[in-house]
């Protein structure tokens, strides 16, 4: 962690910790602003190359505009796959699949998430990206398959729960955010929080969101999707952690192909050339 990311943290810390003393709501209410706000990159970033051909697609979602991208292969397979970034990421970090997409021939579309790279928005959580993939679907789907990455990859699978036609579609989640239980105790656990503070946080999610903390989570919502499923995960994942990942593994459940790797963590999971090409293959068997 840098100086100024420790500085902040440390400056958040002793406010809730402040605010709490008076008021756990409002605390919970602070915690909760910081927990949807996306890290502003340091640098701006610079457009791929591949970008500079793509087809700019705006999209006016909930009042604010949501910035996309689509690519038209020279010879199309009929099929279109959508890309969604993670959390405090964008679009552009994915310059390499589409390529390798599109050169397989498949009409690819990637969009910045709410709060996100080139579209607008303050705030994001799992379920706000999981009804902008659904408005994204009906504008521009269907689609046949769709990648998440991290916070993407639990959004995904939540809009992949809603869909009709299953099984003619495929879905890919790379190292999603499995338990969002999980995600918000590492979080609170960052600025120690006590637990009035720590209940307070989950009452206010439970208002805000109208569902049970456990429903919001990959294990729920795979119960519920027919489609096959490729989940790619690493055991050093510190972020989202392997822990969460294995008592899925166990139960075997016959849609889900799991491909674990060693050491490549949460944000190089994804570049890695052998992962990358049997996500491509993936994709590719179920056209076949």
């Amino acid at each position: 962690m840098k100086l100024a990311q420790k500085l902040v943290m440390t400056y958040y810390k002793t406010r809730l910790r402040t605010l709490g003393m008076v008021s756990p709501r409002k605390a919970a209410e602070l915690a909760y602003k910081i927990f949807s706000t996306p890290r502003n990159p340091s640098a701006t970033p610079k457009e791929p190359p591949v970008f500079h051909k793509a087809e700019k697609l705006p999209l006016n979602f909930n009042g604010i505009v949501l910035q996309g991208f689509r690519w038209i292969p020279t010879q199309s397979n009929g099929h279109k796959i959508l890309i969604a970034h993670g959390f405090s990421s964008y679009s552009y970090k994915f310059e390499k699949y589409v390529s390798l997409l599109k050169k397989q021939g498949f009409e690819v579309f990637a969009f910045d998430a709410p709060a996100h790279g080139l579209s607008g928005g303050k705030r994001i959580n799992s379920l706000l990206y999981r009804d902008a993939i659904l408005a994204i679907e009906q504008a521009f789907g269907p689609f046949y398959g769709m990648m998440g990455h991290s916070l993407g990859g639990l959004s995904a699978t939540l809009a992949f729960k809603q869909l009709n036609n299953q099984l003619a579609r495929r879905l890919v989640i790379i190292a999603p955010a499995t338990e969002t239980w999980r995600s918000i105790d590492h979080f609170l656990g960052l600025f120690s929080a006590d637990e009035k503070l720590k209940q307070a946080f989950l009452d206010l999610l439970t208002e805000l969101t109208h569902e049970p903390i456990d429903s919001i989570s990959v294990s729920d919502a795979v119960k519920y999707i027919q489609s096959p499923i490729f989940w790619v995960h690493d055991k050093q994942d510190k972020i989202c952690v392997f822990e969460d990942v294995q008592p899925m593994i166990d139960k075997k459940i016959p849609n889900i192909k799991f491909h674990i790797t060693q050491g490549l963590g949460h944000s190089f999971v994804y570049k890695e050339a052998q992962v990358s090409n049997e996500i491509v293959q993936f994709f590719k068997e179920g056209i076949n």
